[in-house]
């Protein structure tokens, strides 16, 4: 019987104490900088660093790395899940028809886009616009951190429910978090649902417009 390799022991040894989850860091890709937090003096330089980006195996399919637009200094910051099809091939964050339905829900608060910072927890699309994965996420993390504090909004609205549990650090579901402030990073949470489900749900619209009414109302002091 071949021995047993170390990390296997290991592995074996947390679990006769009873853990059930073990949480490593994702290894860097070798000769690629790690980005040193709070080093990025603004977006255009952090925008650069990620240039050609390795980090992950996303980079092997992507067409564009998706960076996030908008305002720099917006109150307002929506971050959605990965970028699609349509996101890959132009660069640009929430172009597609999710992308056109969230243009309306800024509009129906009285905002542009203009006015806000639309991003992704991922920067570069997955095949077949399939989940993002655990070690895609832990890469990608450190630039929307970043990016967060260069911003410095009022108020995340997370769309659906990788980009809620990412910024959140949780693993409840959308449904139960939608609609309750949460705080993180000093910043003022609101959790919703993706436009895309809204797409194949349009009767939670509603809920989502409750959401933002909140936001709203927030940000006007009320």
């Amino acid at each position: 019987m071949a021995d047993k390799g170390p990390v296997r022991e290991q592995l074996e040894f947390f679990r006769d104490l009873g853990v059930q989850e073990v949480f490593a860091e994702t290894p860097q890709a070798p000769g690629v900088p790690a980005l040193v937090p709070g080093s990025a003096p603004d977006l255009a330089a952090l925008s650069r660093f990620l240039e050609g980006c390795p980090r992950c195996k996303l980079s092997a399919g992507r067409t564009r790395i998706v960076f996030g637009q908008g305002n720099p200094r917006a109150e307002l910051m929506f971050v959605g899940e990965a970028p699609g099809r349509e996101e890959d091939e132009q660069g640009l964050a929430f172009v597609g028809r999710a992308g056109q339905l969230l243009t309306k829900i800024i509009e129906a608060i009285g905002r542009t886009r203009d006015d806000v910072y639309i991003a992704n927890v991922i920067k570069c699309r997955p095949p077949s616009n399939r989940n993002p994965e655990p070690d895609e996420v832990a890469a990608c993390r450190p630039f929307l951190e970043e990016q967060i504090r260069l911003i410095g909004p009022r108020v995340i609205v997370t769309l659906g429910t990788f980009a809620a549990q990412a910024i959140l650090e949780t693993d409840e579901s959308i449904g139960r978090m939608r609609g309750r402030w949460r705080t993180a990073r000093g910043v003022r949470i609101m959790p919703t649902f993706h436009p895309a489900f809204l797409l194949r749900s349009p009767e939670r619209k509603k809920d989502v417009w409750e959401d933002m009414k909140l936001v709203r109302d927030f940000l006007a002091g009320k």
